[in-house]
């Protein structure tokens, strides 16, 4: 009986030694966004100012948690007018509603290191299930802390979060790709 509470008692131990709670290193994370312009090309952009939270307690990421949140007021496209426009009524509406967020409901693996990320997201003060694909790149140790990389790609429509409803599609996509690449570092030991 010794031995069994013993063997448990040490599981217990290092599971919640792995058990992680991560925030993405800005220096090496990205929040992006493209859409189609006029059908011919698209525009590109980002959200500069963003934190992403990662609960991770089994090495599989079956159990992983992402959590988002965005001002929609960092907006960056590299041209400070059309940046005040997306940020006008006529998108986002920022005056009333500033945040994105993004909060993952489960992870499945798909193959290798592809998984399908579902979860909800809130764009325009509107929160819609979305389904994402996410890369998980890999770790490494970085002079003594063990760090994270992933990628997370996938397809909204800015109709369903009344964005830019009086723009046609042959103006604006209505198809948004969102693209993050997000690098975590274990917290260090005090």
């Amino acid at each position: 009986m010794k031995k069994l509470l013993f063997t448990l008692m040490l599981s217990a131990a290092s599971l919640s030694a792995f058990a992680q709670n991560y925030t993405n290193d800005k220096a090496h994370s990205k929040l992006g966004f493209s859409v189609s312009h006029m059908t011919i090309s698209d525009i590109e952009g980002q959200f500069q100012n963003f934190d992403v939270h990662l609960n991770l307690t089994k090495e599989d990421l079956s159990d992983a948690k992402f959590h988002v949140v965005a001002d929609v007021n960092s907006i960056n496209t590299g041209i400070e007018a059309r940046d005040n426009h997306l940020k006008s009524p006529d998108f986002f509406n920022t005056a009333k509603n500033s945040k994105l967020e993004f909060s993952s409901k489960g992870i499945t693996r798909v193959k290798g290191n592809q998984f399908k990320m579902v979860g909800d997201l809130t764009l325009n003060g509107v929160t819609k299930p979305v389904t994402l694909k996410l890369v998980y790149n890999g770790n490494i140790n970085n002079n003594g802390v063990k760090t994270y990389g992933f990628t997370v790609k996938g397809d909204v429509k800015r109709s369903d979060f009344n964005i830019g409803g009086n723009f046609p599609e042959a103006v604006v996509g209505d198809v948004v790709t969102l693209t993050s690449n997000l690098e975590f570092a274990a917290p260090k030991a005090k």
